[in-house]
């Protein structure tokens, strides 16, 4: 070997070194971060699942242009191909939120995700537009157990006083996999869509097997994981005579003499043995559910929207090729994932210092923020013009989730959490169906199509994330009472009204 040779294997090595040792030393971190091997593993295995799901949608989006020409569609066919996914998505949730409160959520997890993995290879080798749509409406039948399953494991691994935060790392991963949808499988397909069917399948495989070796934890948030930081902070800790379980705003509910709803107080043992019927009338009657329910979907009909449509519509309105739209999608990614960090935490900081509504204010604002700042990035044709005001929108479009999910866990009983998040699935599945249909059918049929028709309906759809923010903040009235009632309905608390065994439908 020349000397030459030698020295390039030297620098080869010592990077390949560096490399490593940068890896190892951020995984300690992130160990350190989420409170220890165990936690940080379970943690990581919910954001990959959603993760996947979201590269899944996100790649149908990136694709647009090669799968029209390749297939000889309009931009109404690929919002089709998105709608009647979570169209048939969101009626499986309803039985997957049954499973999520009766059985080993693990197991079932990781079975449907091994069939995943199978439809995404199916959609690979579709020949036309109608052998692709019905892959992807077995698709979304099997990726309708993520939403239920994933919210109930949240709430019986992870402590009240952090699951804003948690939920937050937790759904940074759907934000991860939507820029692995856009910026890798939508370079990809430049090449080939099919090709970027079979790489996205390709680790659904290795995710399933890891999910089947999960520990089922106890049901009721009695299985919390333990952090290596030490014991839950001693604000979060039950007093004498209280509930262990209660939540922190269930606590600053009780410590400020909130008074329950009789109508909704319901028994655990009433809880179990409500139907899917009696359930979904159930967290439907909960006036805060209907409105975190809404404002979320309205988030998510705008997301959707964008996943679909957004690569194109870069594109177009700011004169940039493929892979430059890949990559300004995927910083305005970036501002996304920083959003649902920070958000998680900030509503559990403020929670914490003694805002009840901290986990509803949160969101309310953001949302307001959103609308505003996604108008300039519209309007405007250049896109140094437009990445400060698409990641700070992103930002907040983020920042929006973490803390409604943990709100929702704090409004509902432990064991009708599955079935809470089915609905709630559903009902936003559907208005993510809705979105890309709509999305391209106005920008097709209303404003004539091709840059400008997409522009105008992009501003048209921003008013579904100003009634956001409105909702959220007619929810403030609200939550604090149904915060008061979920706790009551735990078990017998002290100082609340005695759970009925039975309640009039």
């Amino acid at each position: 070997m020349s000397t030459e040779e030698s020295r390039t294997t030297r620098v080869l090595t010592d990077v390949v070194a560096l490399c490593s040792a940068a890896a190892s030393a951020s995984s300690r971190r992130l160990t350190i971060a989420l409170g220890g091997a165990e936690r940080t593993r379970v943690i990581i295995v919910l954001a990959a699942i959603l993760g996947l799901s979201g590269a899944d949608a996100a790649t149908v989006g990136a694709s647009a242009s090669e799968l029209r020409s390749g297939l000889h569609i309009t931009n109404t066919d690929i919002g089709l191909l998105v709608a009647v996914s979570s169209l048939v998505g969101a009626v499986a949730t309803l039985p997957f939120g049954v499973l999520a409160d009766r059985v080993t959520r693990t197991r079932v997890l990781g079975l449907t995700i091994v069939t995943w993995g199978g439809a995404m290879l199916w959609s690979a080798t579709a020949s036309n537009f109608t052998e692709l749509l019905w892959t992807r409406l077995f698709l979304g039948a099997v990726t309708a157990s993520a939403g239920p399953m994933v919210a109930s494991l949240v709430g019986d691994w992870f402590g009240s006083w952090e699951r804003g935060r948690i939920y937050g790392v937790i759904l940074a991963g759907e934000y991860v996999g939507a820029g692995v949808g856009f910026a890798i499988t939508g370079n990809v397909a430049a090449l080939s869509w099919r090709a970027a069917f079979v790489i996205l399948a390709l680790p659904a495989f290795v995710l399933a097997l890891v999910v089947w070796r999960l520990r089922e934890p106890e049901r009721g948030g009695k299985g919390v994981l333990a952090s290596d930081k030490g014991p839950p902070p001693p604000e979060a800790m039950a007093r004498e005579g209280e509930d262990p379980q209660a939540t922190d705003a269930q606590r600053l509910a009780r410590d400020r003499g909130l008074v329950p709803d009789p109508e909704l107080v319901v028994a655990p043992a009433e809880a179990r043995r409500m139907n899917l019927v009696h359930a979904t009338r159930y967290v439907l009657r909960v006036r805060t559910n209907l409105v975190l329910i809404a404002a979320s979907a309205c988030g998510y009909y705008f997301l959707a929207g964008l996943q679909t449509f957004g690569l194109e519509f870069s594109k177009d309105q700011y004169g940039i090729d493929q892979a430059l739209a890949s990559s300004l999608l995927l910083v305005i990614g970036v501002g996304s994932l920083a959003g649902v960090l920070v958000g998680g935490t900030l509503g559990d900081y403020l929670l914490k210092r003694g805002v009840l509504n901290a986990r509803v204010l949160t969101p309310a604002v953001a949302a307001g923020l959103t609308a505003v700042l996604f108008v300039p990035a519209i309007l405007t044709r250049s896109a140094v013009t437009a990445v400060p005001y698409l990641v700070a929108a992103a930002f907040f479009l983020g920042a929006q989730n973490p803390p409604l999910d943990a709100a929702r866990l704090d409004i509902m009983p432990p064991l009708l959490w599955g079935r809470a998040e089915a609905v709630r699935t559903m009902l936003r599945s559907l208005a993510m169906a809705l979105a890309p249909l709509l999305f391209g059918a106005v920008s097709d049929h209303v404003f004539g199509g091709g840059r400008s028709g997409l522009e105008w309906t992009f501003i048209i759809m921003i008013v579904p994330l100003g009634a956001s923010s409105w909702l959220l903040f007619k929810g403030l009235r609200t939550y604090p009472a149904d915060v008061a009632t979920a706790a009551a309905s735990a078990n017998d608390a002290p100082g609340y009204p005695e759970p009925r065994d039975h309640w009039g439908l």
